[in-house]
């Protein structure tokens, strides 16, 4: 569960993180890093497609900067992942309402 979000900062769990994160159901990984930090592609999360959870959450900064690209959303489509894009604060609410009863991870960038 993710407890708040705010520019920069994470609690998810208990944990604090002040980097980039990827939720998945069994762990958070708070390496993540992206070809282009603005832009989002399907290499910069490739383990979250080959998982193929039934959504994923994509939160694109405190302001929306972070763009997602058209083949991150032909992949997801393909390959029946619902793709949820939208700002972190936003996105952070549709994960926590959602992973109670789905397969959700969440990628969230949390600056700009």
């Amino acid at each position: 569960m993710i407890e708040s979000y705010s520019f920069g900062h994470i609690r998810i769990d208990g944990s604090e993180y002040r980097s980039d994160v990827i939720i998945y159901p069994d762990r958070v990984d708070s390496s993540w890093w992206r070809r282009e930090g603005h832009r989002l592609y399907s290499e910069d999360i490739a383990e979250v497609l080959r998982l193929e959870p039934d959504v994923l959450v994509v939160g694109t900064g405190d302001t929306g900067r972070m763009k997602v690209t058209d083949e991150v959303r032909e992949e997801a489509e393909r390959r029946g992942i619902e793709l949820m894009v939208s700002d972190t604060h936003r996105a952070v609410e549709a994960y926590n309402a959602l992973a109670p009863e789905r397969h959700v991870v969440a990628a969230l960038h949390l600056t700009c």
